[in-house]
């Protein structure tokens, strides 16, 4: 089993000291630690594409290739993409040029994104915000197929004749993988589609999302494809220090600043310590805690859900670098050895 991480490099102030981390100092730091995640032996670092200002990533192909020529086994990832404002071959594009940089290890996590600030920004419209990501998702599937592309178009996007799109990438095809929040239609359309699928669980009880990798596998098989051969993630917000009370103290206020901010935007009630102590519960949603309770609480989830790949966002936030380094070397070096060898071994 691959175990990662993925961020959005958040910006602004710490909420427990005040420093103010802008752009250039959260990239900075953004690339000691994918460089440090190599080093200590994850399996994937993801950015998430955002166009608002508390977040540093909304080129995370740009952001990826700082990484690429100084990380080694690592795949890099964006998480995710927002296909539907994107234009595909230029997001082919810098994904080939990426899997050239890295020697093979990039990825595309596609989605239709939890925020809508890039439609406006792009200039589309909301009221086509399925028809833009179906069709602009075949699109990109159809540049990984060859060289040469003919597109007839179609209502979000021009007609191309027999023309090649270069860079190809390392890799004989770009991994896609497409990103869900909880959407039955489109955990469906991955399947149909046969590609590999990354479930975002950020709330709530994980064990309530089984049915929609049941879902994927059936709508998989119904369409011909063998759901043996196909990859799943959970993509999930945690936090693992030496101990569960340095974990869940370092971790709390920088991820219910960011819960509460967004919040307030879309109308959810303020958050708690309370809340955030009985989420990181055996039965919640958040990874929080020590080695031996993240390890446990992976290994419970992989239980329910048979994933192949585990994700968890620690840096939700802002938070201090020093801490979050020693959180990903611990994941490493604790976590993820415990994690592949119960899995190789149950």
């Amino acid at each position: 089993m691959e175990i990662g991480l993925y961020t959005f490099g958040d910006v602004g102030a710490d909420p427990v000291t005040g420093h103010r981390i802008g752009p250039a100092e959260r990239l900075r730091n953004l690339v000691e630690e994918i460089v440090l995640a190599d080093q200590v032996g994850l399996d994937v670092s993801g950015l998430g594409e955002h166009h608002r200002p508390d977040y540093a990533v909304s080129a995370p192909a740009v952001a990826l290739a700082a990484a690429a020529t100084q990380t080694k086994h690592i795949r890099l990832t964006s998480a995710v993409t927002v296909l539907s404002s994107d234009d595909p071959v230029r997001v082919f594009q810098q994904f080939a040029t990426l899997d050239n940089l890295s020697q093979g290890r990039a990825e595309i996590m596609a989605g239709r994104g939890s925020f809508i600030e890039s439609f406006p920004l792009f200039g589309y419209d909301l009221d086509d915000y399925d028809t833009l990501f179906a069709e602009k998702l075949q699109l990109l599937m159809q540049l990984n197929e060859g060289e040469r592309i003919t597109w007839p178009g179609g209502r979000h996007t021009p007609p191309i004749t027999d023309r090649g799109v270069y860079p190809r990438p390392c890799q004989d095809k770009l991994p896609i993988w497409i990103a869900v929040g909880g959407t039955p239609q489109s955990v469906a359309r991955a399947g149909v589609l046969a590609l590999p699928l990354a479930l975002a669980i950020i709330g709530g009880e994980p064990a309530r999302f089984a049915p929609l990798f049941d879902l994927y596998r059936q709508a998989a098989q119904r369409a011909g494809h063998d759901p043996a051969t196909l990859k799943t993630s959970i993509n999930v917000h945690g936090f693992v220090a030496d101990t569960t009370q340095e974990a869940a103290d370092t971790f709390y206020a920088p991820q219910a600043e960011v819960m509460n901010r967004i919040g307030r935007e879309r109308g959810w009630p303020p958050t708690s310590r309370q809340q955030f102590d009985a989420a990181r519960g055996p039965r919640g949603a958040l990874f929080v805690g020590s080695p031996a309770e993240v390890t446990d609480k992976i290994l419970a989830a992989h239980e329910i859900f048979r994933f192949d790949r585990f994700l968890i966002q620690m840096a939700i936030g802002v938070m201090d670098h020093v801490k979050l380094m020693r959180a990903i070397e611990v994941l490493g070096t604790k976590v993820a050895p415990e994690v592949r060898k119960a899995v190789a071994s149950g």
